[in-house]
């Protein structure tokens, strides 16, 4: 272990009885510490329990702790201590500040990384996806979102959110944000109510906008806009307009990661909110002209072992026959080095790869590998992938599409400057 590290090591040792009595519920200890040093070495906002302490006070607090061990000297000293071994860091400036909520493993924090901006808050449920977001950021997100009280979490400028798509009780629409308790949306909408950010960004499946007959996406909308956010849909329409107006509306704020360069017919719906009158409205980034295929994600050395067998290959092709046979349409997607673009890859892929499945010059085709998997997302190649193929393949399909999220975050990060 070199002195670096071993530094670090101490300085979280150090720091872990004082996060103790600020852990929530279902969350460790670590990802506290973690947040707290992050905090200090870009000057931003603590998580902190306003019933044991204030931000402020505990910022200092904590600086203090760590000068008397000689630990912080200065914040150019710091940052570099805690930053100096993680491949994905923010600017020792940042631009502005973001939270990431159900952040799997971070690819709109990296989005808005590659745009200036700092996390001052992270959250995410799954212990895999957890670890991998510690590996490649250098720290562990908080657990249960349930479990967090709004108002322990630090100022931000923009909230980031990939919430489960679920239908509300068609009892709403007369509570305000009490109306989507049981979801977890309602855990957004009460951040929002708390802590106000200038922006948010919310992304769902493309089946958001006819999930219960638009019936979610009307409820999502209103609650958002009665707390006083603003989005490209008027808020006319959204009280007064017809389901399908909405989603007319809706249907524009949906972006495809072909057209941002990486070869995947996945299409995504971003809702971008800002404070009621902060903007008049948000401009989506336009579609990039930009010359792509499968080959060029392709590994050119692929592992045999990707290759399907027999039995599974027999079992995708009468599969699609009785599909077709059907009326469904549906089976396994197949491409070559020559394809525009492969099918959505999900969660899923890793039990038969049939979303995507590779032509072979000879025998069966394969199943694209994990780090190809990280490519059809635009990860980088330095990101490290989950020691798990089982939950790699799981992760990168529920993620985002990095390019995706960047060219919505340079658009932010533009807002801010007009509005500074």
């Amino acid at each position: 272990m070199n002195k670096k590290i071993n530094l670090l090591k101490k300085v979280k040792e150090t720091l872990m009885p004082l996060a103790l009595p600020h852990t929530p519920e279902r969350t460790e200890t670590i990802a506290v510490v973690d947040q707290w040093v992050h905090a200090l070495a870009t000057n931003n906002e603590f998580y902190c329990d306003n019933s044991i302490d204030t931000s402020e006070n505990l910022k200092k607090r904590i600086r203090s702790t760590l000068k008397k061990s000689k630990f912080y000297q200065n914040k150019s000293q710091f940052y570099n201590l805690i930053f100096d071994d993680i491949e994905f860091k923010p600017d020792l400036n940042p631009k502005f500040t973001f939270i990431d909520l159900f952040a799997g493993i971070g690819g709109t924090r990296l989005g808005f990384q590659q745009n200036g901006g700092a996390c001052v808050f992270s959250s995410e449920f799954d212990k895999h996806a957890q670890d991998t977001y510690q590996t490649n950021y250098g720290e562990l997100p908080f657990g249960d979102i349930t479990s967090i009280n709004p108002e322990s979490i630090p100022v931000h400028d923009v909230l980031l959110g990939g919430f489960p798509c679920q239908p509300f009780s068609h009892a709403g629409l007369k509570l305000g944000v009490e109306d989507t308790r049981g979801t977890l949306f309602h855990n957004i909408a009460k951040i929002l109510e708390v802590k106000k950010p200038k922006f948010a960004l919310l992304e769902n499946v493309k089946g958001l906008i006819s999930n219960d007959k638009g019936y979610t996406l009307k409820v999502i909308l209103k609650t958002l806009t009665d707390i006083g956010y603003s989005c490209n849909i008027p808020k006319e329409v959204i009280n007064k307009g017809t389901i399908k107006e909405i989603q007319n509306f809706a249907k524009k704020m949906v972006l495809k990661s072909v057209d941002f360069g990486i070869p995947q017919n996945r299409q995504r719906i971003y809702i971008v909110l800002w404070r009621d009158g902060l903007i008049e409205n948000f401009e989506y980034p336009l579609k990039e002209k930009c010359d792509i295929q499968v080959g060029d994600i392709l590994e050119t050395d692929p592992d045999p072992k990707l290759t399907i067998s027999d039995k599974l290959w027999a079992g995708h092709k009468r599969r699609k026959r009785e599909n077709k046979k059907n009326g469904k349409g549906f089976g396994y997607g197949i491409v070559n080095a020559d394809s525009s673009y492969t099918n959505t890859i999900s969660a899923r892929y890793y039990k038969d790869g049939s979303e995507v499945l590779v032509e072979q010059k000879e025998g069966n085709p394969r199943k694209i590998s994990p780090r190809e998997a990280a490519r059809l997302q635009g990860f980088p190649e330095n990101f490290k992938l989950n020691t798990s193929n089982v939950q790699a393949y799981k992760q990168f399909g529920n993620s985002v599409t990095v390019p995706v999220v960047s060219a919505i975050a340079n658009i932010i990060r533009e807002k801010f400057n007009d509005i500074s």
